[in-house]
């Protein structure tokens, strides 16, 4: 399983904003795509990102997570 939300990380410049998405054309589903927030979770923890928004869909699951890169 690729990790989406470090491959996101690993593209941006500091100080950078962006959305985290699944995206189909690599294989994710929506249901793969939760476990983005595990990834960013971890980085938040590390002091990399900030999350700063979980976009959630009615029936809860994850669709977009917004990140900002901090170091």
């Amino acid at each position: 399983m690729r990790d989406i939300a470090k491959e996101v990380y690993e593209k941006m410049k500091i100080g950078a904003a962006a959305w985290i998405r699944p995206v189909p054309v690599k294989g994710d589903t929506l249901e793969s795509f939760q476990s983005a927030h595990d990834g960013a979770k971890a980085l938040a923890d590390e002091g990399l990102i900030k999350i700063v928004k979980i976009q959630r869909q009615d029936d809860g699951l994850i669709d977009a997570i917004r990140i900002q890169r901090l170091s």
